[in-house]
């Protein structure tokens, strides 16, 4: 089965999810770019050499990359200055890849083989302990950056965020399960008067309501997991 344009602009993105094409992944890019809502000249990451990939596949001539998304730049990885770390957490939560380790108010580390250079856990740190320094001896875009590299990215960004919907779905279960107990408690009271009883059925149309919203959630999540 041959992949669509979609996917084939995909191989050729870095996997870095830096964001700085204005797309939320390198997958939201390449479907961008193959609707026509986006430009090849996107990816600082892929520099130059990325935009003539995209170029050769696409059929278009070789365009500079586009200096609003940023610049062609050494490859770097995000080092914490432990001494000034407070444990907490933001870098862990913004890392694309989950390339940090660490818990709540303890010390976190950068695995530097997995960082993608991608810059996001940087904003976030509330005490400015992260610095992105510069590993690639001079070299720039595809050429400090190798395909495998590339692979690794997009196999740990897939699967964090499978494990971040799991998570999710978990406590939306555990909270719809919370619901439904206390639905059931509601429902259960009697011998009160019409007054408890007007407050009983507001409380359980409030129950419904949340219940249904919980189920409208599941299927939408459901669904848009059927067609990636």
């Amino acid at each position: 089965m041959s992949k669509s344009l979609a996917d084939q602009i995909q191989d050729l993105l870095p996997q870095t999810q830096c964001t700085k094409c204005s797309y939320p992944c390198c997958r939201d890019y390449a479907h961008a770019i193959a609707d026509g809502e986006a430009n090849y000249n996107q990816c600082p990451p892929g520099g130059e050499e990325g935009v003539a990939r995209l170029a050769h596949l696409l059929g278009k001539k070789v365009i500079p990359l586009n200096p609003s998304n940023g610049v062609e730049r050494e490859r770097p990885v995000a080092v914490i200055d432990e001494t000034f770390c407070i444990g907490c957490t933001l870098c862990i939560q913004a890392c694309p890849v989950d390339a940090i380790i660490g818990s709540a108010k303890q010390m976190h580390t950068v695995l530097s083989d997995l960082c993608t250079g991608c810059d996001l856990c940087v904003a976030p740190c509330p005490v400015d302990c992260i610095t992105m320094i510069p590993i690639s001896d001079g070299k720039t875009g595809w050429a400090a950056w190798s395909e495998q590299q590339a692979e690794q990215a997009r196999t740990r960004y897939t699967r964090r965020n499978a494990r971040l919907e799991y998570e999710k779905q978990a406590n939306d279960a555990r909270l719809a399960a919370k619901a439904l107990d206390k639905l059931k408690t509601v429902e259960a009271e009697t011998s009160i008067t019409p007054e408890e009883k007007s407050e009983q059925e507001r409380k359980k149309a409030i129950i419904q309501a949340a219940l249904e919203r919980a189920r409208l959630k599941k299927e939408a999540a459901q669904k848009e997991t059927f067609n990636k």
